[in-house]
Order: structure tokens, then sequence, then C-alpha cells
């Protein structure tokens, strides 16, 4: 039988970065293509007291339906978490997710129409944008740089673009630039939101991952007039698995999202979410961030400090200040063309796979699929230690013969 599938699902591609993984799992295959938390970072001991004791004392509510936006107890505890960080009012509404990936889709279902546009910083979170192609939104990449958002050209962008419906951005540890949008360019983008009567939809999953430096005030923290929406996640502080997130932003907003989950899943585990409820509650959370801290401290230097030593002829990066990624582009790659570099970049690529570590092509995470760039992910928190060294020593080899034979080719072509 030939099976005739939508126009939607035809157009979207499978996610470069869980083709990757896929290969990563491969055995002894060292992986810098993830973006999961590091082993040791798992508070399992208790999740494991937390859930036997929910499952005893509360099973039927545990294992029963539950309101799709969320078990109030867990909601009330999510509102006194963020509002540590002054993020949310009493005008702003709040809703347990499944994950913060479900508040990407459900942003997309209740405000866009197909041929809608989207601004996205550029490169962004491929799982975003995939959510956002799911609808057949119209992706435009706005440039970032070292300090966030290219304000110039977003402005350019909202001059240009007809049906602007949001900007999607990512300020704290970019995935996957790593970059720290700065507090000035934090109220620039408010500002030019309050101008244009545009809403921005704040994903914030490594706010919590800062290793170095001072916190900075969330987008929504400026919002006096209800046009920031808040996507918040515990999969990088507690776990992925759990599939628990949240998104507080204005209630007409949230209402309609409530109404697009109800079409999806009905509501978040409630497994899940009196586990969370229980961890926030009863436990010290602060100090398990700390502990989650130093451990990505570690790791991030550990890698950094290496690139440095063995790839400063190779490898050009800016040091994050938290996260899970370091991004950065192959010296050689620079002196190319744009497609001729994104070519390299993606052999590249393979060639380290084939000597045994996983890396992330940065095309991967581009607004347009077809664009170009020079740029590779490289993920700190999911390998030891022990392979993070083995793993560096693999990427200067492969990076030392890719440059004698461009240099090779070079002298060929001349």
């Amino acid at each position: 039988m030939q099976y005739r599938f939508s126009n939607k699902i035809s157009a979207l591609k499978p996610s470069a970065i869980r083709e990757i993984l896929k290969a990563a799992s491969v055995p002894g295959l060292i992986s810098f293509a993830a973006g999961n938390p590091a082993a040791e970072a798992f508070p399992v001991d208790e999740i494991r007291q937390i859930t036997a004791q929910i499952l005893a004392e509360q099973p039927i509510n545990a294992l029963q339906y539950g309101v799709t936006e969320g078990y109030e107890p867990l909601i009330a505890a999510v509102r006194g978490w963020v509002g540590r960080y002054g993020v949310g009012n009493e005008r702003d509404s709040l809703i347990i997710t499944s994950g913060a990936q479900q508040v990407m889709d459900l942003v997309c279902k209740v405000l866009c129409d197909e041929g809608d546009t989207v601004l996205c910083e550029n490169p962004s979170f491929i799982g975003s944008l995939n959510s956002f192609r799911a609808y057949n939104a119209n992706l435009v990449g706005i440039p970032i740089e070292a300090d966030g958002l290219n304000i110039a050209a977003l402005e350019d962008a909202l001059k240009r673009e007809k049906n602007v419906r949001f900007l999607y951005t990512i300020p704290n540890f970019q995935n996957p630039t790593g970059a720290t949008m700065s507090a000035e360019k934090r109220r620039a983008v408010y500002a030019l939101a309050q101008q244009y009567d545009l809403i921005i939809l704040e994903d914030n999953p490594y706010g919590d991952l800062r290793v170095v430096g001072e916190a900075l005030p969330a987008i929504k923290t400026l919002d006096t007039d209800g046009r920031v929406i808040y996507a918040g996640s515990f999969s990088k502080i507690l776990s992925p698995g759990l599939r628990a997130g949240f998104c507080v932003g204005p209630p007409e907003i949230l209402a309609k999202m409530t109404v697009g989950k109800q079409t999806g899943d009905v509501h978040t585990s409630m497994l899940t979410q009196m586990i969370v409820y229980q961890w926030l509650t009863g436990y010290d959370v602060p100090a398990h961030i700390a502990k989650i801290q130093g451990i990505y401290r570690r790791k991030l230097n550990l890698m950094c400090d290496l690139l440095d030593e063995k790839l400063a002829d190779h490898f050009h990066f800016v040091r994050p200040e938290g996260g899970l990624f370091v991004w950065g582009t192959l010296g050689y790659a620079q002196t190319l063309g744009a497609r001729a570099a994104t070519d390299k970049m993606l052999r590249f690529c393979k060639t380290c796979t084939d000597h045994g570590v996983a890396v992330v092509p940065g095309s991967a995470f581009l607004t347009d699929p077809n664009g170009t760039t020079d740029c590779i992910r490289l993920n700190f928190s999911t390998p030891s230690d022990e392979n993070i060294v083995k793993g560096i020593d693999i990427l200067r080899s492969v990076a030392a013969g890719a440059q004698r034979a461009e240099v090779r080719g070079q002298k060929t072509d001349s």
C-alpha cells in the first residue's frame, strides 16, 4: 500500500541531533553531540525516596487523571520558585507542561496561522525550530553575537517582515552558541517589542547552570504589558526523563494553550508533577543546584582549557559563562566560501565520528535548512572527564589532518 502523508509532516526532516545520537549509541563512541545532564548530576536517591512515598501515601492521586493546567500544589510551588527571580506577577498565569518543548509547540499552535512569521535567533535550538516548522511558520533568522541578538538586524526584520507573530529567544547560555544576552540588549529587545507590538517567547532551560559571573534578570521581569511568554524546565536541574516544564504568561494566551494541550496529552503526568512538587518543597534545591554548577564548572573548564591547549591553532571559540555547550569554528574553514566551509564541516563531523567522537555540525541549528555555517557544537556535560580528554585528542588529530589536506589541496589548485 502507498501512504499519503500530510504536507506539514512531509516538510519536516529528522532532527540532525537525534540522528547523530543514534550513531552516538555505538559502544565506545565518545559523544560531544548530546545535551544530556551529567550522570552524576541526577538526584537519584531523592527521586527514589519521593516516588516510594507518593505511591505509598497517595497512589490514586498519582495514577489518576489530572487537570490540564497542572497539579495545583505544583503550580503554587513553581510560582514561588520563579518568583524568587522576579518572573511572573499577579496578572500572569502559570501552567505545567510536558517539558519546555511543549511550550514551543503550544505557543505556535495558538498564535500562528500557516505562513505567519516567527523571528528566531540564528542559529537556534533545533527542537524549537522544528516545532515552528510543523505549523508551516516562516522562520526568519536574526544573527546572534557574543552578547546576544543583533539588535539592528532585529529591528530591520520587524520593519521588513509581514505577519510577525513572536520572537523566540534563549537569553541564557544559548543553544547552540552558549552566548548570554547582555542586560542592555534584554532591555533593547523589550523596547522593540513594545514599539512594534511584538510577543516574546523567552526560553530559559539553562539559567540555573551559570558557572561564572552574575545572573541577569529575565526579559520577563521587564514585562509591564503582557507580551512575554516565559518557558522553564526541570530537565536540566532535576531530570529530563520526567518531562516536567512550565509556562508563565498572559492569561489570555495560556488559556488558549491549555485548550491546545487538551488535544495533545490531556495533562502532564500526575506522578511526574507530584515528584517535582515534593522535590521543590521538601529538599534543599539551591544546594543541589550549587552541586551541579560545580560539576559543570569543572567539565566546562576542562574542555575549554584543553581546546586552548591543544586546538588553539584550529578551533576558535568564546568560553561560555554556563550552560552545556561550546560553539566554535575550525580556522581553516574560515578561509573558504560559505558553502564550501559548510561542506567541509559536515565532512569533518563525519570523520570525527569515524574516529570515535560524535560532534554536531552547526548547519543543524540554522533557521534556513539550506543555510551555511563553518561552526560546530560541542557538549561537555554528557561525556566523562576521561572521555573529554580523549575526545579532544581525537578532535586535534582530525583537525590537524583536515588542515593538512586543505593546504595540499590549495597547493594543487595553484
